[in-house]
């Protein structure tokens, strides 16, 4: 991929935007198992971060995926991965079916603000028996005059307890599971919404998760986005974007991390010189380069896909499970060349250590990315002749 002038000058927009207005705050706000998101939301909507690829109508900037991913990458040198996870379901998980299928009313009301970062957009499909599994979801939205009564409970939704709108995938039918199914925006304090204690995570812990229900919540049906029983599709649609974002925020963490093993391995001594003249450790930090540039390689060929109007499923997933093993790896590594400060709740390497293990799990579990690159590959028993 070519980075024009265009691309760098975003992506220092988005580097200075972190060193400012975001790192120096994110102690406390890791601390206090929170940030102030519309605060920082709307920082964003001024500087035109949240709407890259959205429709100029709505205040976006319209460009091609490629700025987005620089941006994604950008924030993963946040130091704390639940600021950026919570900015990436703005950006990249509840809001592009809106920008793709949705009214123009809907449009309007939703995502232009969201655009702006004057409301916070959580996506609602995840359930306890519903994970990656997402036909398996058994959340309801039925009819009743001009309305939906939705019914259920959603699991794991970041943003959710400071969200304006969410998102939501529901059955809207008997039929088949991957037929049944339709994405509705429900507006967070409609009556019949409640939401339980935050949940205790391992990482991402600056960001809000909570369990969401719906009990006989009532909203139009104007707030369909797109058609009846094409939620799944859609869903699978934002996947693929879905899993870009991730896969190059993983990168910029990675890099950020790997940056500062390496400035604390030269400023360390042990046996009278700096760890880094250890030629296993220096040989180590060029294996772990090597494979994050081999992932950059990846990750932008999916983008470059994309781009061209191709199906990016395989190969996104490709990115998406590199990503989650590489962060892993990357993260172990430079732990361990931390020594006993790498045990220290507060060091670089082990916050990157507890975000970064949700990189292969949320979006698709690798399990999950796995079973998609063999189907697509015709390998899964049965398929080959």
């Amino acid at each position: 991929m070519k980075f024009t002038s265009e691309h760098e000058a975003l992506r220092r927009t988005t580097r200075q935007f972190v060193e400012n207005e975001i790192n120096p705050f994110t102690g406390e706000w890791e601390a206090a198992g929170q940030f102030p998101i519309h605060e920082v939301f709307k920082k964003m909507g001024d500087l035109g971060l949240l709407g890259i690829c959205k429709p100029e109508e709505n205040g976006g900037l319209a460009l091609d995926y490629s700025y987005n991913l620089v941006v994604a990458e950008e924030l993963g040198r946040i130091n704390v991965g639940g600021v950026a996870l919570a900015m990436g379901v703005q950006t990249d998980m509840a809001t592009p079916a809106i920008a793709r299928f949705g009214s123009k009313e809907l449009r309007d009301e939703f995502l232009t603000p969201a655009v702006a970062g004057e409301k916070v957009a959580a996506i609602a499909v995840s359930e306890v028996q519903a994970g990656s599994d997402v036909a398996a979801l058994k959340t309801t939205a039925v009819k009743d005059g001009d309305d939906y009564i939705i019914n259920g409970h959603k699991m794991w939704i970041t943003n959710s307890l400071q969200a304006d709108f969410f998102c939501l995938l529901a059955n809207t039918s008997d039929g088949k599971p991957h037929f049944n199914k339709s994405m509705i925006i429900v507006p967070a304090k409609t009556p019949g919404i409640s939401f339980s204690e935050p949940l205790d995570k391992l990482g991402m812990r600056s960001s809000t998760t909570a369990q969401v229900f719906f009990d006989n919540v009532r909203v139009p049906q104007r707030n369909l986005v797109g058609t009846e029983g094409m939620g799944f599709m859609m869903q699978m649609l934002q996947f693929q974007e879905e899993r870009m974002w991730g896969a190059a925020n993983a990168m910029g963490g990675m890099l950020n991390c790997i940056e500062k093993t390496i400035q604390y391995t030269r400023e360390r001594t042990t046996f009278g010189q700096p760890l880094i003249n250890n030629q296993y450790i220096h040989f180590r930090f060029a294996e772990l380069m090597t494979e994050v540039e081999a992932l950059k390689a990846l990750t932008y060929r999916a983008c470059e896909l994309h781009i061209a109007g191709e199906d990016v499923t395989q190969i996104a997933s490709m990115a998406k499970l590199k990503a989650g093993r590489l962060t892993r790896e990357v993260a172990d590594s430079c732990l361990q060349f931390w020594g006993g400060n790498g045990f220290m709740n507060d060091n670089p390497a082990a916050q990157f250590y507890r975000d970064g293990r949700l990189v292969s799990i949320g979006g698709g579990a690798d399990e999950i990315m796995l079973g998609i690159i063999c189907k697509l590959m015709d390998t899964l028993p049965g398929k080959r002749k």
